[in-house]
């Protein structure tokens, strides 16, 4: 619990001491573009015809009810476009501002001589782009350090409403398990949508912020693949895998000769007014 004001944390800092790995240093990821780059060509390869996720349907009726009707709007960082065909139908004009040349590549084929789409090839932060009615991004936040000034341009350029969503919490519940009953050292998550929050009000921004609850599902052929596949999340450096099987064991259901894991997750949508801030 915070007990003083949290005018008095820095919650930028703390986005960025989230952004380091479990070693202290930042993932090469987050600073190589190549390599960001090289993650989303190979994305795409994978990718079917307009292949979404299924909870993206519900995240996207929340979002819906934020935004005005014959709005122009810009999406930050599609990716495959989850809410980006959905938001398609519902606007006057769609601007995707993306840093990945793979991502856009993808999107265009099915954008072909819609002049209500425009494309831009340009990470959020560097791009000098015009006012639109509403300025959305969904779990696009990921490489942006600079939050508070990557959240003061979506304030600036949104002429009715900016919409954030993140996907967010709980870990999956063996790794609880593992924790509380086993000992081991678990990779919580460092970063979530509630420092967001947090960095709009010190910004002088009072964000609405909405939970879905959603439920996401693993599917493995073999228990070989279950297991290490959900074990990544241990950061000790040694543990039983026999540990893991009954951590396991009370999450896992038999359907159609594959072994699927189902548990609850959330998103959050924060979204608000624009406001005058003193820069």
């Amino acid at each position: 619990m915070i007990k003083q004001s949290p005018l008095q944390f820095d919650f930028e800092k703390l986005w960025k001491e989230g952004m380091l790995d479990w070693h202290g240093k930042m993932p090469e990821r987050m600073i190589d573009d190549e390599l960001e780059e090289a993650y989303w060509a190979e994305s795409m390869k994978k990718k079917t015809y307009k292949q979404t996720d299924e909870y993206a349907k519900k995240i996207y009726e929340k979002m819906k009810q934020h935004i005005p009707q014959n709005s122009t709007c810009i999406e930050i960082g599609p990716g495959w476009g989850n809410y980006t065909f959905q938001l398609h139908k519902d606007v006057k004009s769609l601007t995707l501002v993306d840093g990945s040349e793979s991502v856009l590549t993808y999107l265009k084929q099915y954008f072909e001589n819609d002049e209500n789409v425009q494309f831009v090839h340009s990470k959020w932060e560097e791009e000098q782009i015009e006012e639109h009615d509403v300025v959305l991004g969904v779990n696009c936040f990921y490489r942006m350090y600079e939050m508070n000034a990557a959240l003061k341009k979506m304030n600036r350029l949104a002429k009715k409403r900016a919409i954030i969503g993140l996907t967010t919490g709980p870990i999956q519940p063996h790794y609880i398990l593992l924790d509380e009953q086993f000992g081991y050292d678990i990779k919580y998550p460092r970063r979530d949508y509630i420092t967001i929050v947090n960095m709009l009000y010190q910004l002088g921004i009072y964000a609405n912020c909405e939970m879905i609850k959603l439920e996401r599902e693993y599917r493995y052929d073999t228990m070989q693949q279950l297991y290490e596949a959900q074990s990544k999340k241990i950061l000790s450096s040694r543990f039983h895998m026999a540990h893991v099987k009954e951590s396991l064991e009370r999450f896992i259901v038999m359907e159609g000769g594959q072994y699927v894991y189902r548990y609850p997750f959330y998103a959050a949508i924060i979204s608000w007014d624009p406001v005058r801030l003193n820069d």
